[in-house]
């Protein structure tokens, strides 16, 4: 029985409320010795006990979709198959061109959320890359399957969870379709196709989006496998210039390192209450040495560049949880890296899904901004330099970045600048 399905839920339901009625039907009719009836009360009230914690259990997993299987949940989930060392670019020399073509099959996916918005499809990829073999979860945008854009590539941006955390939580934690279709069906922010990969790898640890030879390649992964799955089997845009990757906690960080680390992948980040130094969550696989350490900082990786990424980021963050990270990315950053820091007061939340929720509009208007700046330019593509074009007329037009990013071109944010 599915840890998330419906089933599971319904039958702890049924079970706590026998728990609570066995003991008012058949306390003080246990029979037989002191020592007996003393064991089968106690028994009814550990029964109690469990089916309520499993109870409350289920509908915080449920909301914040925390674990998305047993494995997850029990430490048994391993999805490597190979972890071979890929070298700086995470690509092993492989010529990506050279790669077939990978041709996958969807379903529809099943959970909370997975059914709004036109629905959410899954496929099991298996990454010719980087030995990894998990779950994609991928949504499309209403003008995607609209006669009038047949002919159009749409960008994507890539979602990750924090950890724990299930590759659903975008669409049915935080309700990314619910509150992105009406803005795309209007016109007010680019049509994205999104994309949510699996990132809990290995069972008990978090990779920090980090490649470990022996371990894991998570970084290639998600910068490579996936990208490639969608560019192959959606009409998407090839990256940088097609891309941008999302986050909040320790998926932010992933943001922001993917990002400022590969360039030549993506064009923009957002990274929702992160962190630079993988130290800062405790399970990170990227903190084990200081060399991996080092190189999985978004901070240092921008310090220590020779050539400043072309890459904007977004990150915002309450005092002590996001913030400060992001003042410190923002302080090393050189053109033609941008950076765009919020300040989320105390008030607005703490460290989970009502914080992050609301920021999503606000993020993806931003993101807007810097794929109709980026769409006035010719970028490069798997095939040569191509003239992008975006399929939706922005009504963010003369709105400055910082009035995107602080969400007052839109609505009376949650978002705030100090």
């Amino acid at each position: 029985m599915s840890l998330t399905g419906t089933p599971f839920l319904l039958t702890t339901i049924t079970l706590v409320a026998v728990a609570v009625l066995l003991p008012l039907a058949l306390w003080s009719r246990v029979r037989g010795p002191a020592l007996v009836r003393g064991a089968a009360r106690l028994l009814m009230v550990l029964f109690a006990q469990a089916t309520a914690v499993t109870l409350v259990f289920l509908l915080v997993n449920d909301s914040n979709n925390l674990y998305d299987n047993w494995g997850d949940l029990l430490g048994t989930g391993d999805h490597v198959q190979a972890a071979a060392d890929l070298g700086p670019d995470g690509t092993g020399g492989i010529s990506l061109r050279e790669l077939p073509k990978v041709r996958q099959t969807f379903r529809e996916a099943d959970g909370p959320g997975m059914h709004a918005a036109g629905g959410v499809q899954v496929t099991d990829l298996r990454g010719q890359v980087s030995g990894v073999d998990a779950e994609v979860y991928v949504w499309l945008p209403p003008q995607y399957h609209q006669a009038a854009y047949r002919h159009r590539r749409f960008p994507v941006v890539e979602l990750l969870p924090g950890y724990p955390g299930s590759a659903k939580s975008w669409f049915g934690s935080l309700h990314a379709p619910q509150q992105l279709l009406p803005l795309m069906r209007s016109g007010q922010i680019t049509p994205f196709i999104l994309v949510s990969p699996r990132t809990t790898l290995i069972a008990d640890a978090d990779t920090g989006c980090a490649n470990i030879a022996g371990r894991v390649d998570a970084d290639t992964w998600l910068s490579v496998d996936v990208p490639k799955m969608v560019t192959d089997n959606f009409r998407a845009e090839g990256g940088p210039g097609g891309w941008a990757v999302a986050g909040y906690s320790a998926g932010a960080h992933c943001a922001a390192k993917l990002a400022v680390a590969h360039p030549d992948r993506y064009r923009a980040a957002v990274s929702m209450s992160g962190y630079n130094d993988p130290a800062d969550e405790p399970l990170s696989l990227a903190a084990r040495t200081p060399r991996l350490r080092a190189a999985n900082n978004p901070y240092l990786i921008l310090r220590h560049d020779r050539v400043p990424p072309a890459v904007a980021l977004y990150v915002s963050g309450e005092s002590g949880d996001g913030y400060e990270a992001g003042l410190a990315l923002q302080k090393v950053a050189k053109a033609p890296t941008a950076v765009d820091v919020v300040y989320l007061p105390r008030s607005d939340g703490g460290h989970n899904m009502a914080l992050w929720r609301p920021q999503i509009t606000t993020v993806f208007r931003w993101l807007t901004q810097q794929f109709d700046a980026g769409g006035r330019k010719d970028t490069g593509s798997a095939t040569g330099p191509t003239r992008r074009t975006r399929p939706h007329e922005p009504s963010t037009a003369g709105a400055t970045r910082a009035a995107l990013a602080s969400g007052t071109a839109s609505r009376a944010t949650a978002v705030r600048k100090p």
